[in-house]
């Protein structure tokens, strides 16, 4: 049976990942990290300073911060709670009423009263994709009502 490597190659490949190694750690914390620059008190005190001034938290990094609360986000934001019904409509999924008539069950034919009971007609719930099923935009079903009172 012929050997995977040979001396040769095993001795060369061992040669070229030490000298690889070797030259990772040649290098020195100064030429890999710049020393100069702001030192962590220098920062840290700086940051300090910032936040005794009285508008800190309207002004941060030369740029200004939005207002509080959400107001003016009114129309940009996304609200979950009418998004997924208006972008992934649930498609019809009728629920079944199913009546048991009264009957004998098991080895011991204890009675059971009838009774009704209800399941949905497919197993789980199923979601249209975004243009798949015509949906109700917000905002044409109130366009569409106050056309159709200007027609009457």
């Amino acid at each position: 049976m012929k050997p995977i490597l040979s001396n040769k190659r095993r001795l060369s490949l061992v040669l070229v990942w030490t000298s690889a190694l070797m030259v990772g750690c040649a290098s020195t914390k100064e030429t890999v990290l710049p020393q100069d620059g702001p030192t962590m008190k220098s920062i840290y005190d700086q940051h300090m300073v910032d936040v005794q001034k009285p508008d800190h938290r309207r002004v941060i990094g030369g740029q200004q911060l939005p207002q509080s609360g959400i107001d003016h986000y009114q129309g940009f934001v996304r609200e979950a709670a009418n998004e997924i019904d208006t972008v992934f409509p649930r498609l019809p999924n009728p629920t079944l009423v199913m009546y048991i008539f009264p009957h004998l069950s098991g080895s011991e034919r204890t009675p059971v009263p009838g009774y009704v009971t209800t399941f949905p007609f497919y197993e789980k719930v199923e979601y249209a994709l975004p243009g798949e099923v015509p949906g109700e935009v917000p905002g044409e079903a109130s366009a569409a009502a106050n056309h159709s009172t200007l027609d009457q």
